[in-house]
C-alpha cells in the first residue's frame, strides 16, 4: 500500500552492489544476460522485426523505482527485442489509470495495485490472468497470495503493512513510552502537542476522507480493538451485539483523537502522511518504510529520530497493523503471455534490485528473499533493524492483528472489494466526529449500506 504520497525525492544513485543505477559491473552483467537469455531459449532480437511491445504501469513513481524498472526493461529488451515500456502514476492513482485503460479498449498489459480488493474486482470481472505458474516458483509468505477460486491472480512485491511512525527523539524529552492503549497514546500526543521548545503543533496526522488513504490508514485501531465487520458465512456484524461495543469505542476515541490532528482532516491524503512529519507539523504518522527510505535520503540525521509502534487497543491486550500490499497483476490482452514472460524473467534477475530502491518499504513477500545475501547487504537494513524485525515479527506474533477492509470475509471474494470501495467505513467515522451522529447512530448507517454492498 504507501498508501503513498504523490510526489517522491531522491538522493543521487550510489553506484553500488545491488544500486538501480548501470555500473561497469552491471553493464557487463548485462552484455552476459544477453548471452544467458539465448542459452535460456530467448530469441536473439530481429534487427527488421515488428516490435513487440509489453506496457507497464507503474505504480511506484520514485526515482530510484522507476530508475530501477527501466533498467531491466532495457536488458529484457536486449535479451529478447520485446519492449517493456514503463508508464509511471503515484499509488493512488493506480487503479483508477488502470481501469481508464481498459474502458478505453487499450489496457495495459501489467499494471500495479495496492489493494487486494481491487485485484478481486478485476479478477471478477475476468480483466486479468492467472499467474499461478508463476506464483509456485517461490515460497510465500502468510496472508499474501489471497487466492480466488484457486487461482493467484498477482505477484505481491511488498507486504506494505501501515504502522504508527513517532518521534524518538521528542519521546526521549518528555520521559514517554511508545504507548500499549488508547488512553497512554492520548495522552503521549498531548505532551508532544503545543508551540513551545520541543513541541509539535500536531499530534499525529490522519486522513480521513472518502478514500484509499483513509481506507488504509485510519482502521488499525478498530483491528486492534478485535472488530470484525463480516464473518465467516459474509454475514454483516459489524453492528452485532458482540462488535457493536467495540466499534462504538473506536468512535468514541476517534473523536477525541481529531482533536489532536492538524486542520482539515476530511482533505488530508497520502502526501500528509509523509509531508506532514517530516516538517514538523506532525510528530505521529501512520504509514510503512516508505517514509524512512525517504528521509534517510534526504533528512538521514532526522530519519535516525523515528520509530515506530503498533496500533493499539483500547485495552492494551492486543495490537494491530492494517494489512497492505502491492503486485502486479497481468491483464487480458493479446500479449499477455509476453507479459507473464517478463515478469517470470524479472523475478529472478532483477527483483532484489527493485526491493532495494525502497528497502524498508518494500518488505519482501517471498520467504526466500529475507536468506539471500544480495538484499541483506544494503545498508538501510542495518540502520533501520529495529523497525526490519519488527516487519518480520508480526508476520508470525499471534498476539498482532494483521487485517485490512478488503481482506474481511471468510474467503477472497469481489465483496471486500466492493466494500471497500464503497468507503462505507470511512463515512462511518466522518458521521461521528464531523455530521454530528453519534457512534451507535453512525454505526447504524455503516452497517446498512454495508449489507446493500454486499448483497
Amino acid at each position: 500500500m504507501t498508501k503513498k504520497p504523490s510526489k517522491q525525492t531522491s538522493a543521487p544513485t550510489q553506484h553500488t552492489e545491488g544500486s538501480a543505477g548501470i555500473t561497469r559491473r552491471s553493464a557487463l552483467k548485462g552484455a552476459g544476460a544477453i548471452a544467458g537469455g539465448m542459452a535460456l531459449g530467448f530469441a536473439a532480437p530481429a534487427v527488421h522485426a515488428q516490435p513487440k511491445i509489453v506496457r507497464f504501469l507503474n505504480g511506484e513513481p520514485s526515482a530510484d523505482s522507476v530508475r530501477a524498472l527501466r533498467f531491466a526493461a532495457a536488458q529484457y529488451e536486449k535479451i529478447t527485442g520485446v519492449q517493456v515500456r514503463i508508464d509511471s502514476v503515484p499509488g493512488g492513482a493506480a487503479f483508477q489509470k488502470l481501469q481508464a485503460s481498459i474502458q478505453a479498449g487499450q489496457p495495459y498489459e501489467i499494471g500495479t495495485l495496492s489493494f487486494v480488493g481491487d485485484v478481486l474486482l478485476l479478477a471478477g470481472e475476468k480483466k486479468i490472468l492467472p499467474l499461478n505458474d508463476l506464483i509456485k516458483k517461490y515460497d510465500w509468505g502468510p496472508r499474501i497470495l489471497f487466492p480466488m477460486n484457486g487461482n493467484n491472480y498477482w505477484y505481491p512485491y511488498d507486504y506494505n503493512l501501515c504502522w504508527i511512525n513517532y518521534r524518538k527523539d521528542l519521546y526521549g524529552k518528555k520521559g514517554l513510552k511508545a504507548p500499549t492503549n488508547w488512553a497512554d497514546y492520548l495522552q503521549n500526543l498531548t505532551a508532544v502537542t503545543g508551540t513551545g521548545e520541543g513541541q509539535l503543533r500536531h499530534g499525529v496526522v490522519h486522513p480521513l476522507g472518502s478514500d484509499d488513504a483513509t481506507n488504509y490508514t485510519a482502521f488499525g485501531y478498530l483491528w486492534a480493538n478485535d472488530v470484525r465487520i463480516l464473518d465467516d458465512k459474509w454475514n454483516v456484524v459489524i453492528d452485532s451485539p458482540e462488535m457493536a461495543p467495540r466499534v462504538i469505542e473506536y468512535l468514541d476515541f476517534m473523536a477525541d483523537l481529531v482533536k489532536l490532528m492538524p486542520p482539515s482532516p476530511r482533505q488530508a491524503s497520502w502526501a500528509n502522511l509523509v509531508g506532514d512529519f517530516q516538517g514538523d507539523i506532525a510528530s505521529h504518522t501512520p504509514g510503512t518504510g516508505r517514509l524512512l527510505d525517504q528521509m534517510n535520503l534526504t533528512m538521514p540525521a532526522k530519519a535516525a529520530n523515528v520509530s515506530s509502534f503498533l496500533y493499539p487497543s483500547k485495552s492494551g491486550k492486543k495490537f494491530a497493523v492494517n494489512h497492505g500490499y502491492d503486485g502486479w497483476v497481468v491483464l487480458d490482452t493479446p500479449m499477455a503471455q509476453e507479459a507473464i514472460k517478463f515478469l517470470t524473467w524479472f523475478s529472478d534477475e532483477h527483483f532484489i534490485n527493485f526491493l532495494h530502491s525502497s528497502p524498508i518499504h518494500y518488505q519482501p513477500t517471498r520467504l526466500d528473499i529475507y536468506k539471500d545475501p544480495r538484499w541483506l547487504a544494503h545498508p538501510a537494513l542495518e540502520t533501520f533493524s529495529e523497525i526490519v524485525a519488527m516487519q518480520k515479527q508480526v508476520l508470525s506474533d499471534p498476539n498482532v492483528v494483521i487485517r485490512s477492509i478488503d481482506t474481511e470475509g471468510p474467503e477472497p471474494d469481489m465483496r471486500a472489494g466492493k466494500l471497500f470501495r464503497s468507503f462505507a467505513l470511512p463515512e462511518m467515522v466522518q458521521d461521528r466526529v464531523f455530521n454530528g451522529k453519534s457512534s451507535a447512530e453512525a454505526l447504524k448507517t455503516a452497517a446498512e449500506k454495508i449489507r446493500k454492498v454486499i448483497a
